[in-house]
């Protein structure tokens, strides 16, 4: 019964998948999860991981994205993810949760929740949205410093650590360009630029940097929402949709909320819902009631 309780997929082959992945021709598609069940969703439609948000992880505690939740808080979450699903799970870390040696921990903490990847920002601690103004980034030297100290700690070369710079809304492209070739430098396996505008950004992007990029395709944001097909035909290795699920949810959840305040009812909206049955099978009911039957379907011998 591999697979029913908790992921059939090791940490190690998740990892392994993952990095393989950023050198595969294909772009590699990570849709935010706001939690476990909506994990395995991403899984059984066939995207090739999952993303924790930490915008909507802190939405979802009711607080704002500006580094309020702890390594702790977001451990454990992840963890929850990480184990009901076969594919591989990206972390948003924030700047690591603190100074260098903060960034070293949570890269140990995350292989032991069985996590695939993070990534680090260069903004100033405490930081705030990426597709915010008013965004203020630490040194060069200094984001060189967070993630050498996460290549140092990690112990399974396949973790994935990707270097994201909220330097182009700042700085412009060119300066977001210099530092991701310093952070390459320092040990990052993958580039992750945000609050590009254009498709032509991603383009002049993808020409100047020669390591795996990782696009941010979020709603209401800066960027233009370009097609994963076309990201992949510019060179992209991977692309995170990192609040969607939760903006999906939260609109569902709104509207039917003020329908049964205004009607009394939620009679009008049942059309609309996963329905118990569903929920059911994706979940695998029925593995669990074959497991349960076969595990207590025994007797006890008298002792002889």
């Amino acid at each position: 019964m591999a697979g029913l309780i908790a992921a059939a997929t090791s940490a190690g082959d998740k990892r392994a998948a993952f990095r393989a992945s950023l050198t595969s021709e294909g772009i590699t598609r990570l849709p935010g999860a706001i939690n476990p069940l909506t994990a395995k969703l991403v899984q059984e439609i066939g995207f090739e991981g999952v993303y924790v948000s930490g915008g909507a992880f802190s939405a979802g505690l009711g607080l704002p994205d500006i580094g309020l939740t702890t390594l702790t808080e977001v451990t454990a979450h992840s963890a929850q993810i990480a184990g009901v699903t076969d594919l591989p799970v990206l972390v948003d870390a924030d700047t690591g949760f603190g100074e260098p040696m903060s960034a070293a921990r949570t890269v140990l903490a995350f292989e032991d929740a069985g996590i695939a990847g993070l990534h680090l920002e260069d903004q100033v601690n405490p930081k705030r949205c990426g597709h915010l103004d008013g965004k203020a980034i630490v040194p060069t030297d200094e984001m060189v410093r967070r993630l050498r100290a996460a290549v140092t700690a990690r112990r399974d070369p396949n973790f994935v650590i990707c270097a994201r710079t909220d330097a182009a809304g700042i700085d412009g492209i060119d300066a977001a360009i210099e530092r991701a070739k310093a952070y390459a430098d320092a040990g990052a396996d993958m580039i992750f630029t945000e609050a590009l505008h254009t498709e032509a950004d991603f383009e002049k992007f993808r020409g100047a940097v020669d390591v795996p990029l990782l696009a941010n395709m979020t709603e209401f944001g800066k960027s233009q929402l370009i097609p994963a097909q076309t990201l992949q035909n510019i060179g992209y290795n991977a692309v995170i949709y990192p609040v969607t699920t939760l903006r999906l949810a939260m609109g569902a959840i709104e509207a039917g909320l003020r329908e049964i305040h205004a009607k009394g009812t939620q009679e009008g909206l049942v059309e609309q819902m996963q329905t118990r049955s569903r929920l059911y099978e994706l979940l695998e009911y029925e593995r669990y009631n074959e497991f349960d039957s076969g595990v207590f379907n025994f007797t006890l011998g008298r002792s002889q």
